[in-house]
């Protein structure tokens, strides 16, 4: 991954600085998906990015049994 400075107005410097971490991810992917759109790169298959999700998910230590964890107390939750 690089990092970019990107100049914008200050209610959204502001929403940015308290947004959470899964909320800065989700715009990451968004802008990622954007670039590749404006420079005519073909975008990846539903599948690529599935496979990419679940690359990064287990890197970051999400086994399957963490998953289930996770999904158990939501809907025990609702």
């Amino acid at each position: 991954m690089e990092t970019i400075r990107i100049q914008v107005d200050a209610e959204t410097a502001q929403a940015y600085e308290v947004a959470s971490q899964e909320q800065i991810e989700r715009l990451q992917l968004m802008l990622q998906l954007w670039s590749k759109e404006v420079t005519g790169r073909p975008q990846r298959t539903l599948e690529e990015m599935m496979e990419d999700i679940a690359d990064q998910a287990s890197a970051n230590g999400l086994t399957p049994e963490v998953l289930q964890s996770i999904l158990d107390v939501t809907f025990e939750l609702s």
